[in-house]
Order: structure tokens, then C-alpha cells, then sequence
């Protein structure tokens, strides 16, 4: 190959002088921005307490999350965005537009609690009540949703101070009803998109996270791919013959049928699935059926859930379920009624993204800070949003130091307390994730 003429060599010399340039200037801004936000993420931290402190003084439960709205949304109004209210009833959602072009990155914080009775001896401790299924009930925020909406508007705050140099836009959702909404409601985030949330704008890329009890504060954890399991629920109604209980060959007993039901759909995750792929779990969690010693019932009814890691298992499992409830209720001359409701879909992590945001982690966090999970058998309706556009959900340890993650009080439970100084560690790990994410390049971006 001859080689260039000097003065092809001269102009190739130029543009290549002027491309490291450009982006060493790039790479400059981008440092520049990121330690500004370092900076106003300390400055926001008290501000972050006090919003977490409020709302979980006063929590309100799904689909019923009035006041908190009112709050979020007067606090995203104040700092300059166009706020709509009203998204699948209580849901809150903000744009905030940067003054650079770019992709639209969207960050999602759910708000309800639960109808748990608090035992944390904390100033600001909950003594809300609400009503759940026709009954009076104290509320908590058990899960940590309030430590979420606080973080995100943190977030809201420093992004929006920033958005002139900000290359993209930010969607902040606030989801009402992650919990799951009241019998005979629908809500969370389905119900979100099926009222249009990513119709008109269609984010390139969602990140939300969870507080923790098994990890330390501070420290992040995180999973590529599968990374919280499917939840379903489903019911099932045996149907037998009463009959005197000294003579039961003169009717069909229901409970034992029950009773082989229960250990048959064991055989399901042990015996039947393939244990190698992936984990799959099948519990009975109520059984209920007659009302005498002396009286074998008519009928009994099984309620539980089923969780799953893979989509395609997740149906198979429901398919196998059905076959196995039905044959042995026939084997005995009985019969079946089987109900599966569909709940939340798997968590997943899009692997690309991921593994993009793993230096924005360590950034938030510091080194050796950041931590691979293994599988949770928990659900979140973050999956929903997951499904739409790539997305990345990760989880925020916040058990104090001093105190073992492995025995501290789970998600849920009234004594569940969080370290608010993990709190700071969370606001900087969102900020970074969607600066990160605003200044990759376009190929570095999962496809939409």
C-alpha cells in the first residue's frame, strides 16, 4: 500500500489532534460535573433525612397515597419541573429537560407502606392508621419506600440545579401501590403504563433501587439478569363428598386430597423443573377446610404463591401445577378448582446495562463497596417497567454498623430500621448512574 502524501498525512494529523481534543474536553466537563454533584449531594444530605423522616412519620398505604403526593409533587414544583399528578391514581411523575441533547433516563421511587404495626422507638416513628381488607390497621413504612422517595428527590434537587449542563432529560417516577393494590383495584406501576407513562416519551434506560437489611449501610449490591424472582398467586378448591368422619369410605375426603395436593406440587420444583437452569418455589401458605372433629367437609380451599426466575419456566410451572392438583384429586374421586394469578414478572437486569454502570457504583460508593448478589426470591413490580426498556435495579444496604446484616430485621417486619447515613450513598449512586448513562456513548447503550 503507497503511502499518503504529506499533505494527506498533515490533515489526518489535524483531525485527529482535534477528536482527542474534543474529547479530552468531554472527558474534562464530565469531571467537572460529577464532582460538582459529589458536592451538592453532601449538601442535600440533611434536607434527604428530613424528607425521609416525614414521610415515614406519615405513611399511607397503595393506592391510597394522598398526602405524600401532595408533598412530592409541591417538592418537584419548587425546583422548576413540569409535574403531572393523578398517574394511576396517587402516582407522581416530573420531567426535567437538560440544556444539552441527549437520552431520556428515567428514575423510579415507589411510595406506599404497609399494615404493620411499628415497634421502632424513633421520634418520628409512625402511628398512622389505615384500612386494609374492611379493617382498622396501624401503617408502617416497613419496606423502606420512604427512604426511596426521599433519595429521589435528592436527586430531583441536585439534577435540577445542574440541568443546563445536563446532556439529556430526566423522567422521575413516583409510584403508588408497589405492595400491590387493594382487592378489587387496580395500580403500581401496570397500571402506570397501561395509562401511557412511556407513550409519549419513551425512556432510554430506567434505574430504581431498594434499601436492604442484608447488607451493610452504604454498601450496594446488585445482580446482572435475573435478579428478583416472578410472584403469582393461586387457589385451589378441592372438591370431596361430606360425609360422618367414622365412615369415610362412604364419602370423599377433601382434606387428605389436600394433604397429597400439597406434597405432590413439591415434586414440581424437586423432580419435574430443571433444578440446573434455575430455582423455583411452590408454597402453600393456607389451607382451610371444615368445621368438626367428627365431620369430613365437602370442599377445601388452598391458597399460595409460586416464584420462578425464567419466564418460560414460570408458565410451565403454572401448566404442571394444574396437572398435578387435578390428577390426584381425580385418583381420589374428586375434583379441583384451580386459580392462578398472575402477580409481578421477573426482575431483570439487562446485562449490558449493568455492566456499563459498574465504575458509576463504585463512584457512589467507594471501593470495595459494591457487592454481586445472589438470587432474591422477592418480587418487585419494577419489572413491569423493565419490560418496556432496559433497565437496572439495584439495592442499598442500610444496616447500621456494628449490627450482623444476617440477623438484623428483614423488609417488612415492625422493627425494620434503616442507618440514614446510607442515604447519601443512595442520591449518589442515582445521580451518577444517569450522568454515567447521559454521557456514554450511543453504541454503548442497550438497543430500545
Amino acid at each position: 500500500m503507497p503511502a499518503l502524501p504529506a499533505r494527506h498525512r498533515l490533515l489526518l494529523h489535524t483531525a485527529l489532534c482535534a477528536m482527542l481534543a474534543a474529547a479530552q474536553a468531554v472527558q474534562a466537563a464530565s469531571g467537572e460535573l460529577a464532582d460538582s454533584i459529589g458536592r451538592r449531594a453532601v449538601e442535600v444530605e440533611d434536607q434527604v433525612i428530613a424528607w425521609r423522616r416525614d414521610f415515614h412519620e406519615h405513611p399511607e398505604l397503595s393506592n391510597r397515597e394522598q398526602r405524600t403526593a401532595r408533598v412530592i409533587a409541591g417538592e418537584l414544583e419548587a425546583m422548576g419541573m413540569d409535574v403531572e399528578t393523578g398517574i394511576a391514581h396517587t402516582g407522581v411523575v416530573a420531567l426535567l429537560e437538560g440544556g444539552r441533547p441527549g437520552p431520556l433516563v428515567a428514575l423510579r421511587a415507589d411510595m406506599d407502606a404497609l399494615p404493620v404495626a411499628e415497634k421502632v422507638d424513633l421520634p418520628f416513628a409512625s402511628k398512622a392508621m389505615g384500612e386494609y381488607r374492611g379493617e382498622q390497621t396501624a401503617v408502617m413504612h416497613a419496606c423502606g419506600h420512604d427512604a426511596h422517595m426521599a433519595i429521589l428527590l435528592g436527586v430531583a434537587r441536585i439534577l435540577s440545579a445542574e440541568r443546563e449542563r445536563l446532556s439529556g432529560s430526566v423522567l422521575f417516577i413516583f409510584q403508588p401501590a408497589e405492595e400491590g393494590a387493594p382487592e378489587g383495584e387496580e395500580g403500581g406501576a401496570a397500571l402506570m403504563l397501561e395509562e401511557g407513562l412511556f407513550e409519549e416519551r419513551k425512556p432510554d434506560a430506567i434505574f430504581g433501587l431498594h434499601v436492604w437489611s442484608t447488607l451493610p449501610a452504604g454498601v450496594i449490591g446488585y445482580r446482572a439478569g435475573p435478579a428478583m424472582a416472578s410472584s403469582d398467586r393461586f387457589r385451589l378448591v378441592v372438591h370431596g363428598r361430606q360425609t360422618h368422619a367414622s365412615k369415610p369410605w362412604t364419602g370423599v375426603d377433601p382434606i387428605v386430597v389436600a394433604a397429597q395436593i400439597v406434597l405432590g406440587l413439591q415434586t414440581i420444583a424437586s423432580r419435574q423443573v430443571d433444578v440446573t437452569a434455575n430455582p423455583s418455589v411452590i408454597s402453600v401458605g393456607r389451607i382451610s377446610g371444615g368445621i368438626r372433629n367428627n365431620i369430613i367437609p365437602d370442599e377445601v380451599e388452598m391458597l399460595g404463591t409460586v416464584r420462578a426466575f425464567d419466564e418460560d419456566m414460570r408458565k410451565d410451572i403454572h401448566a404442571r401445577l394444574e396437572r398435578t392438583a387435578t390428577h390426584i384429586a381425580q385418583s381420589a374421586g374428586a375434583t379441583v378448582d384451580v386459580d392462578i394469578d398472575l402477580g409481578y414478572p421477573v426482575t431483570v437486569n439487562d446485562a449490558a446495562l449493568t455492566a456499563r454502570m459498574q465504575g458509576a457504583l463504585r463512584e457512589a460508593a467507594g471501593d470495595g463497596r459494591v457487592r454481586e448478589m445472589a438470587l432474591i426470591t422477592g418480587a418487585e413490580d419494577f419489572s413491569f417497567f423493565q419490560q418496556r426498556v432496559p433497565g437496572f435495579y439495584f439495592f442499598l444496604g442500610v444496616t447500621p454498623e456494628g449490627t450482623d446484616p444476617a440477623s438484623a430485621p428483614a423488609n417488612h417486619s415492625p422493627l425494620f430500621f434503616i442507618d440514614e447515613s446510607a442515604l447519601v450513598t443512595g442520591v449518589r449512586a442515582l445521580t451518577f448512574l444517569t450522568l454515567d448513562f447521559m454521557n456514554a456513548p450511543i453504541g454503548d447503550r442497550p438497543a430500545r
